[in-house]
């Protein structure tokens, strides 16, 4: 993640804390987000450098009526710097902020084969009994790891795989 992204995301989670209005501007940058991620054509314009600034804060008002002033700033400070092409990227940051703040922890849960929900259940409890911290997991399945499970959260990578394994104890027989 770019430093200017997180130095606004920042920004925009201390503003929004000191005016106690973080869900609010969490549900609204959500919203806002997920217009962006839909609408090549809105996405288009606001990234548009041929559009004046003074046209894309017009919009923004139409398009945010009835924002939390807090959020429609920062959108507007994010269009008059020139950083509204980066707004989604910032959003993903701000999310990862609030997890952060609210000790939450994403991670992927990537096993040979689908796990039912209540296998998905236990390991997410143990996880979080282990951690301290809640845990949102999204499960992905790759046959290639053969069995066993692979966590990824963040950069961090804790592979109890059977491929894992044997990559592993192939590296140490070549290397010895």
């Amino acid at each position: 993640m770019a430093v200017v992204q997180r130095v606004y995301a920042e920004a925009l989670l201390e503003a929004s804390r000191d005016k106690d209005s973080i869900a609010r501007v969490r549900e609204e940058f959500d919203a806002f987000a997920a217009a962006l991620a839909e609408s090549d054509e809105l996405r288009g314009f606001l990234r548009n450098p041929q559009v004046e600034t003074e046209t894309k804060l017009a919009a923004l008002d139409d398009l945010l009526t009835g924002a939390d002033k807090i959020f429609l700033n920062f959108v507007h400070l994010l269009a008059e710097k020139g950083r509204i092409a980066e707004a989604e990227a910032v959003h993903e940051e701000f999310g990862r902020l609030l997890a952060r703040e609210e000790r939450v922890l994403e991670l992927e849960l990537t096993t040979a084969v689908e796990l039912s929900d209540k296998e998905a259940a236990k390991v997410v409890k143990q996880i979080e009994e282990a951690s301290g911290r809640s845990v949102v997991a999204t499960r992905t399945v790759d046959p290639g790891i053969i069995g066993g499970i692979v966590v990824q959260a963040g950069s961090v990578r804790a592979d109890a795989s059977v491929r894992g394994r044997l990559d592993q104890l192939r590296e140490e027989l070549i290397n010895r």
